[in-house]
């Protein structure tokens, strides 16, 4: 377990029905995919809402910082936003973590959906709050593209399935590496947003976790390199076990004479955990795996298979949750 006393928090389960807040804390975005995502997730049968202020532009960024945290801490205080879902990532959240009312969104818990830039986000408001967040897919991404989003994955994560698990196979992308089985806390998130952390406030806590990591468009000598960071950081010393993401054109030149599963192993392959390649869970090429960060997981690998479960549901039912409230 993470050396963290802070206790879990999960929030209410997601319903056929619920409003879903969109925000953009991040970089700016298009309104022809915002719609698309929104579209689709009515399709569903949920409500999404925005702010028109969504569409702004400061830079690359969504509008300015004000614009961006007031919308974060605003969206989580409301009571009719069952779930919060990003529209994107890109760059900028960084510039919130000063300013994030944990003690609002404590006590206003929410399903809290997104990736990539958006990782130190997720894991500073589990190490601080203790409230599980969603590795998963966005509105203006994976949702406005035809086969972006797992479904399965994402009903048992937001519903609230007690236990449930993602396969090798072509659903899932996810084949082992390195053999072996563990138990931990999953966590983690994009590669390069992670490191980013070190030296911070922010510093993400590894301890007693199986790790998952992913990341877009990196060569895999600046894999290596921050994987190396990790190690040195001491990031890896106690992780029970690895699940690397599809790494989407993670590649030096199309016909390189290595793997990225060969410059892995040469960083991690010391580590004594087993070890998964290719979940498709953040930056992928169809079909984004909805992971709950912060609940408790189960990694097995063989030399043919790998499996990981998930032990415990990451959300709560309405009923109970409203009880709980009341009290």
């Amino acid at each position: 377990m993470p050396n963290s006393p802070i206790p879990r928090i999960k929030p209410p389960a997601l319903q056929p029905g619920d409003t879903i807040g969109i925000i953009a804390p991040a970089s700016n975005i298009k309104r022809e995919l915002l719609e698309v995502g929104c579209n689709a997730l009515r399709t569903l049968g949920y409500k999404p809402i925005y702010k028109e202020s969504i569409l702004d532009k400061d830079l690359y960024f969504a509008g300015s910082v004000q614009r961006r945290s007031s919308e974060l801490n605003e969206v989580f205080a409301r009571d009719d936003v069952r779930a919060i879902v990003c529209a994107r990532g890109g760059y900028g959240v960084n510039y919130l973590l000063e300013s994030l009312d944990l003690a609002k969104i404590k006590s206003h818990p929410k399903i809290f959906v997104g990736y990539s830039d958006l990782t130190n986000l997720m894991t500073h408001i589990l190490d601080s709050t203790g409230l599980i967040t969603f590795h998963g897919p966005m509105v203006a991404k994976d949702f406005a593209q035809p086969g972006g989003v797992d479904l399965a994955s994402w009903k048992a994560a937001l519903i609230g399935a007690s236990q449930w698990a993602i396969h090798s196979g072509n659903d899932s992308g996810m084949k082992p590496l390195a053999v072996g089985s563990a138990e931990g806390i999953l966590y983690g998130g994009c590669l390069s947003i992670l490191v980013s952390s070190l030296g911070t406030p922010y510093e993400i806590n590894t301890q007693g976790t199986i790790l998952f990591i992913e990341d877009v468009g990196a060569k895999p000598y600046q894999i290596d390199r921050m994987l190396m960071q990790l190690k040195l950081a001491g990031k890896l010393a106690d992780v029970r076990g690895l699940v690397f993401g599809e790494m989407l054109d993670c590649k030096q030149v199309k016909n390189q004479e290595y793997t990225l599963e060969q410059v892995v192993l040469r960083v991690v392959g010391d580590l004594g955990v087993p070890i998964a390649f290719g979940l498709r869970s953040g930056h992928v090429s169809q079909g984004n795996i909805t992971l709950p960060i912060g609940v408790r997981a189960a990694l097995e690998v063989d030399s043919n298979l790998a499996s990981l479960r998930i032990l415990e549901s990451a959300t709560v039912p309405v009923a109970i949750s409203s009880r709980a409230s009341k009290s």
